[in-house]
């Protein structure tokens, strides 16, 4: 029995499993490769937009650019963390009311609705659901197709029911005993 136990380990791959969750969930948006003319050429390098969220009411984008995509993405979700909000939701995790916002040509529009689930599309509905909302219409309203616009116009429109993301940290606190100290002490001369 513990054979078929062994074998079992053996075959699976061991590295994703003993890897721990990460604290925010994240989607990429876009992977775009950007070309800059210099002396001689031109030098690649990948951009990356992608949004962070703990799908209980924090939300993050995050931009990131280097010469590798890893590279790109890894600076991408610190930037995600660093711009992270913290969302006023309602108790059934939904808008208090209707928000618009605009970010360069992309309008946004996100309405709540009564037990119609997350109606949203592309950008709207990734940010919406690594949000945690539900119960949400989500509409673009421009005919602008760029992702990273819609993005920050959505980030724009939440911006207006969400707080600075504050991580709660725990502070141990040591109380020292008093000490009295009897008798004189010596001065200092000068």
């Amino acid at each position: 029995m513990a054979d078929e136990e062994n074998k079992k380990k053996n075959n699976r791959r061991s590295g994703s499993f003993n890897r721990p969750k990460p604290e925010f969930d994240q989607k990429i948006l876009s992977i775009r490769r950007v070309t800059r003319v210099v002396a001689g050429g031109r030098r690649f390098s990948f951009s990356v937009a992608l949004v962070a969220g703990d799908k209980k009411g924090s939300i993050g984008l995050g931009l990131g650019k280097a010469g590798d995509t890893s590279l790109a993405i890894n600076k991408a979700v610190r930037n995600a963390k660093k711009n992270m909000v913290r969302l006023k939701l309602t108790k059934t995790m939904s808008l208090p009311h209707e928000i618009y916002a605009k970010f360069s040509s992309s309008q946004v529009v996100l309405m709540p609705n009564k037990g119609r689930g997350l109606v949203a599309g592309t950008v709207v509905r990734d940010i919406a659901k690594l949000a945690g909302m539900k119960d949400i219409t989500g509409k673009i309203l421009s005919g602008s197709k760029n992702k990273l616009n819609n993005a920050k116009a959505v980030m724009e429109a939440l911006s207006q029911i969400s707080s600075k993301y504050a991580k709660a940290v725990v502070e141990n606190i040591v109380i020292e005993p008093k000490v009295e100290i009897k008798g004189k002490l010596p001065e200092a001369n000068d």
